[in-house]
C-alpha cells in the first residue's frame, strides 16, 4: 500500500504552519507510523531549526528532484522519535529550482518509502504552493482566528479544491479568555466563513517557543497543550475520525466562564 502525502499549507506567514507539520508528523510517527516531513520552503527552510536537526544537513530535496543524491541520503533520521525522518529544504537555491514534474517523481519514491509524507508548503499562492501541492492526496490548511489569516485561508482552499485535494482545518493559536470576552474570533465563527471539516483546535501555548528554540518535538512535551492537541489531530488523521475535537476553555471551566457571565470574577 502507497503512503499518503498531506501538505500543510496556509494562506499567510506567520500561523505556525512549520510547527504544525513538524508536530503532525512526529505525532503520526508516535503512532507507529513511518513518517518522512518534507520542507519546500526552499531558500528559506524552517523545519529543520523546528525538530532540532539543523546541524545534520547534508543533502536536501533540491539535491533528490534534481538527482543529485538518492532519498535515503537526503532523508535524516530523528534520533528520539522512531520511524521520523526530514528532508530538509535549500538554503541557497531559490523557488523556481523546481519543477512540478521533478516533485512529482520524487514523490513515487516518497510514496514507497513512508506511510505518510508530509510536506511543509511555504506561505502564499506562487511556485512553491504547486510544487507542494502537485502529488498532495489531501491538505491541512492552518490559519488562526483572525480576519486576515482566514481570508488569505479561503483563497487557499479554493485552489486546493479546484486541484481536487481536500482540505481540512486546523486553527491554531485560540485564546480561550479572548474568544469568551468577544474580543478574538471563535473557531464556530471561523468554521463558518471557510466551511471545511475539521481537524483540529490548538490552543496558544508558551511552550511552542521552548520548543522551537530547543528543537524539542512540541509532542514530546507532556505538558504541552499545544503537543496533546496535534497528537489528537494525528489520531484523527491516523484512523480515528470520530475523536472528538477538544475546545480549549478559559481555565477555570464551566464555573469560572460562569461567574464571569455573572460578573462575580
Amino acid at each position: 500500500m502507497e503512503g499518503r502525502i498531506i501538505v500543510v499549507t496556509s494562506g499567510k506567514g506567520g500561523v505556525g504552519k512549520t510547527t504544525a507539520t513538524a508536530s503532525i508528523g512526529a505525532a503520526l510517527a508516535l503512532e507507529g507510523k513511518r513518517v518522512a516531513v518534507i520542507d519546500m520552503d526552499i531558500g528559506l527552510r524552517n523545519l529543520d531549526v523546528v525538530l532540532g536537526l539543523e546541524n545534520r544537513i547534508v543533502f536536501n530535496i533540491v539535491d533528490v528532484v534534481n538527482g543529485r543524491c538518492n532519498l535515503r541520503q537526503a532523508a535524516i533520521r530523528d534520533r528520539r522519535i522512531e520511524n521520523l525522518f526530514l528532508v530538509p529544504a535549500s538554503q541557497s537555491d531559490n523557488k523556481d529550482v523546481l519543477t512540478t514534474a521533478g516533485v512529482d517523481r520524487a514523490a513515487k519514491q516518497l510514496r514507497k518509502e513512508f506511510d505518510y509524507v508530509i510536506m511543509d508548503s511555504p506561505a502564499g499562492i506562487e511556485r512553491g504552493f504547486e510544487n507542494s501541492v502537485t502529488a498532495a492526496d489531501e491538505a491541512i490548511v492552518v490559519c488562526t482566528p483572525d480576519v486576515s489569516s482566514i481570508r488569505d485561508a479561503d483563497r487557499v482552499i479554493g485552489l486546493l479544491y479546484s486541484r481536487s485535494i481536500t482540505p481540512r482545518l486546523v486553527v491554531n493559536r485560540i485564546i480561550p479568555e479572548m474568544v469568551a470576552k468577544g474580543d478574538m474570533l471563535s473557531h464556530e465563527d471561523v468554521m463558518e466563513v471557510l466551511s471545511i471539516d475539521l481537524a483540529g483546535l490548538v490552543p496558544m501555548d508558551e511552550q511552542v517557543v521552548i520548543a522551537t528554540n530547543t528543537g524539542m518535538p512540541l509532542v514530546l512535551q507532556n505538558d504541552s497543550k499545544a503537543g496533546q492537541a496535534f497528537r489528537r489531530i494525528a489520531r484523527r488523521l491516523n484512523g480515528e475520525p470520530d475523536l472528538p475535537v477538544e475546545v480549549p476553555s478559559v481555565k477555570g471551566g464551566m464555573w469560572n466562564r460562569f461567574t464571569q457571565k455573572l460578573g462575580l470574577k
